[in-house]
């Protein structure tokens, strides 16, 4: 089945063809470490995690490549307020994005260069691009060189964001100050010669450190040469930074260099990019105290890729309640299908449509929200079968639903976890809403068990008094033959 991509350079949903018949090389821009990532770029890093899950899936063989921006303004500043070398800075919140991606079941990258590591790479391009007559040399502020890319020189600038050059430079006072040493305030610095107490690294202009854009292209050429076949991020990356990486690129090598450019939406709240510039952003540490990791991430793959996801309790709620319920059912699966007897069996009619929609849903751009739609009839059989479990085509109805649901919470990482059982993702779903530790679980956990007393002695009134207090308190029941469940009480049903 053929794959199609919405691509941003052709403005168009294409065929997706990759250069080597079977392989893709996959570049997406990483953080920059000088702070603890937000929900906006947990959406990046498991969009792209899921992309590359699906590309396997559907049996291409990926290498995955993602950076780690490590000097630069913002790690600077902060490393002198701090009172700390910049090294000592990146390298601790390096381990904090590892942290956060493995919490949220993010696969690691087949590489993750970092900036300082790739200098001669760096430098190599620059004179490349001056050799070419795309770049010009300039005194430095503090002494050495500065070197800018000219925009100018370059006709195809803009081909990525659709941006004129007469946009450019009127919005060029917006973004930057008026530097005198520019031909066009639009150029942009691929060489920024040291100021005094900054790291920097040699380079025939002096003593410096690259400038922002320059470093990705570098460092995708170095590990996936001159041209590759998808280049990713988020889409305020547009521009300047993929534009001016596309430009400067093609500038050095003559080649294409990326021939599909895919951006994920924003997270926004109240209808604005979640940002730490804006000061709206809740960091991915900040939403796993309430939440399981697989909740954030079902939140995050309910809007397709491009599209905008708002950011709220209620889509989280919403998100909680779906994730618990199809662990519970798939919790329930287990414990029938672990007792002596039948459990294979041919596999039902809605398992099969749901397969071809699943591949249909991979090869539409990655269609997240149509793959989890495409789990709603298969899940309704299964908590059919689960009802009366001896029926002869139930254990064939059971472990071929669940079989799905594996697979496609391989792909997504969700509902499924190598660590966890579907059970264990339960109570851990719950423990977040009711810590063991606090009163409200021991409440919740001693009207359960007196409603079940009441129950068993058909105290029916009594029953029904304690479901009504427990779903007064934002607790809910459901009872089935393998006994009662409660959950949290997420948002509107």
């Amino acid at each position: 089945m053929s794959l199609r991509l919405t691509n941003t350079l052709t403005r168009q949903k294409e065929l997706f063809v990759p250069l080597r018949p079977g392989h893709v090389a996959l570049y997406v821009c990483g953080v920059t470490v000088y702070d603890y990532c937000h929900v906006g770029h947990a959406r990046v890093y498991v969009v792209f995690d899921v992309i590359v899950r699906a590309l396997r899936h559907l049996g291409y063989k990926v290498r995955y490549v993602r950076n780690f921006t490590d000097v630069d303004d913002k790690i600077i500043a902060r490393a002198t307020k701090n009172g700390e070398s910049c090294d000592a800075l990146t390298d601790r919140f390096i381990a904090a994005f590892y942290e956060d991606m493995d919490r949220l079941g993010c696969e690691r990258p087949d590489v993750e260069p970092r900036v300082t590591t790739h200098m001669p790479e760096i430098v190599a391009m620059v004179e490349q691009i001056i050799a070419r007559s795309h770049a010009y040399v300039v005194p430095g502020e503090f002494g050495g060189q500065d070197v800018y890319f000219g925009v100018d020189a370059f006709a195809q600038y803009g081909a990525l964001s659709g941006r004129v050059q007469d946009d450019n430079q009127a919005g060029a006072s917006d973004r930057v100050s008026h530097d005198e040493r520019k031909r066009n305030q639009a150029d942009f610095a691929l060489w920024k010669s040291a100021k005094p107490g900054e790291p920097s690294w040699p380079s025939p202009w002096g003593l410096g450190r690259p400038g922002w854009h320059i470093e990705c292209s570098a460092m995708s050429c170095k590990h996936l040469g001159e041209t590759f076949d998808l280049h990713g991020g988020g889409k305020d990356l547009v521009f300047p930074h993929h534009e001016n990486e596309l430009a400067q690129s093609k500038a050095a090598t003559g080649a294409e260099f990326a021939r599909y450019w895919l951006h994920n939406g924003f997270v926004t709240i109240d209808s604005e990019k979640m940002s730490k510039s804006l000061g709206n952003f809740f960091t991915i540490r900040d939403v796993l105290l309430r939440y399981h990791p697989q909740v954030l991430r079902y939140y995050l793959l309910t809007a397709h890729y491009t599209q905008p996801l708002n950011f709220s309790d209620k889509s989280l709620d919403d998100a909680a309640r779906r994730v618990l319920y199809m662990c519970e059912k798939l919790a329930l699966a287990d414990e029938v299908l672990a007792r002596p007897g039948p459990s294979a069996g041919l596999e039902p009619e809605v398992v099969k449509v749901a397969r071809r929609e699943v591949q249909d849903a991979l090869c539409d751009d990655f269609n997240t929200s149509r793959l989890l739609a495409a789990l709603s009839e298969p899940m309704a059989a299964l908590a059919r079968a689960l009802e009366k479990p001896k029926g002869p085509e139930k254990p064939g109805t059971i472990a071929s639903v669940r079989a799905l649901v594996r697979e496609v919470g391989a792909i997504l990482g969700v509902f499924h976890d190598p660590a966890q059982t579907a059970a264990e993702i339960v109570e851990l779903v719950r423990e977040r809403m009711f810590p063991k530790d606090g009163e409200a679980l021991q409440w919740v956990q001693r009207l359960v068990a007196e409603r079940t007393t009441a129950r068993a002695d058909k105290n029916w009134a009594k029953a029904d008094e304690l479901r009504d207090e427990l779903l007064r308190g934002g607790v809910e029941l459901r009872d089935s033959p393998q006994g009662t469940q409660w959950r949290p009480l997420l948002g509107e049903s």
